[in-house]
Formats: structure tokens, sequence, C-alpha cells
């Protein structure tokens, strides 16, 4: 057995022992902490207008400073819980989910609201949760016929289905759980150099959010609507 096995099979139980409460209902708050603020962040619609509005209007624009930010945003917060060692993971991990959870969430959110979707619907809650999952993983999860869409899909769907809420809060927890663990592993040689270990961390939970961002802005497509003079607008955007 390799040593990034060795270390992914040592951190994951001890991961769900010292974190229990990561499941469903840790999702479902991240989502409310995500789009109405939590500590110093704001809320992801209000953060997202801010951006707007230093672009002039120009949403696509906008979109990529939202973007840019929480993949800095990402890239900090992987340094300091990387930082440690091998020997502190156990404690690490959990507020490493948690950060990158938030700020991803939080950068899909504003990048839906820009793109014209209520926040406030279930719907697009979930669609935007998956987007966290990455092209790949949701590709995956519709052709085993486990979700029956996009998260586009699900956003516009003409009815809410209450039972894909526990199935998104699976996929998502699981995913991080997975992400953050075998990022960890991946980096254990890494990490036996004073401060190489936040280095990677930050870089690779940057990197992944960013991924993120760009699929999340590809897949929710601008819902929008013309107003009397003739210009296309976002119907759920806070008027300004």
């Amino acid at each position: 057995m390799g040593i990034r096995h060795q270390v992914v099979n040592k951190l994951a139980p001890e991961v769900h022992r010292a974190a229990p409460n990561l499941n469903s209902s840790f999702v479902h708050q991240t989502v409310q902490r995500a789009i109405h603020g939590v500590g110093p962040l704001p809320p992801a619609a209000e953060a997202a207008e801010k951006q707007l509005e230093e672009q002039d209007g120009d949403i696509d624009r906008g979109i990529r400073e939202v973007i840019e930010n929480h993949t800095g945003y990402a890239g900090a917060q992987g340094f300091v819980t990387n930082i440690g060692g091998l020997a502190t993971a156990a404690a690490a991990i959990p507020m490493n989910i948690a950060g990158l959870a938030l700020l991803q969430a939080r950068m899909v959110a504003g990048i839906a609201h820009l793109r014209g979707y209520d926040l406030a619907d279930p719907r697009v809650r979930n669609a935007f949760l998956l987007c966290t999952l990455g092209e790949e993983t949701i590709k995956s999860l519709v052709k085993a016929k486990k979700l029956p869409g996009t998260p586009m899909l699900i956003a516009t769907a003409p009815a809410y289905d209450p039972e894909l809420d526990k199935l998104v809060a699976a996929e998502v927890t699981s995913a991080l759980v997975s992400r953050i663990v075998g990022k960890r592993a991946a980096g254990t040689i890494i990490r036996r150099v004073p401060l190489a270990g936040g280095v990677w961390g930050g870089s690779a939970d940057a990197y992944a959010t960013w991924q993120v961002g760009k699929y999340a802005a590809r897949e929710l497509l601008p819902r929008t609507t013309v107003d009397q003079e003739g210009r296309r607008v976002s119907p759920f955007r806070r008027k300004r």
C-alpha cells in the first residue's frame, strides 16, 4: 500500500471523529452562512453587487471578480489550516473543510445572484451546492442516474424536490472530506518541509475554488428579463 493510501486510511476516520457534525446539517448551515453572511463576510449577494458596481455594471466582469476574490480567500485559509503538519491534521482538516465549503458556496451563490437566480429558492440552493462538486463529478452522478440533471436543470426545474436535499448534502459532504483528505495525502512528503505544507494546501484550495467558480459561471446561464427601456436585467438582483 502506498504512502498516500496509508495517510488517507488513517485520517479519514479521525476526521469524522474530530468533526461528527460534518453531515447534511453542516451543509445546510454552510448555505445559510454563505447567503446571509458570517463574521467579517457580508452576504453573498451584497458582496457580488459590490463587485458588479466596481466593474461598472458588467456582469461577466463582476463574476470574474467574485471568482478571483474567493480564490484568494481559499488560498489564504488553505495555507493557514495546512501549515501544522500531519501531527495536527485530524484537528485542522475539519476547519479546512468548513472554510472551503463556506467560501465555495458563497462564491457560487454570488455568481448565481448576478446571473439572476433567486437565492431564497431551494432549487437554486441545491443547484449552487452541486456546482461545488465540479463538472466531472456532476457528469458521473447524472450518468449514474443519481441526479436528474445538471445544476442548471435543477435550478430551473418546474417543481422543488425535497428528497434532492438529502442527496445533495450527502454528495457535497463526501466530496469535501475526500478532497481535503486526499490533498493532505498527496502533500505528505512536501509537508515535512517547514511552511511547505501551507503553500501546498493553499495552492490546492485556491485552484480547486477557481475551477468550481469557472464551472459555475459556465453552468448557471443568465436568467434575465427586458425592462421598459429594452435593457436585459436580472429579476432577482437587488436594484441599485
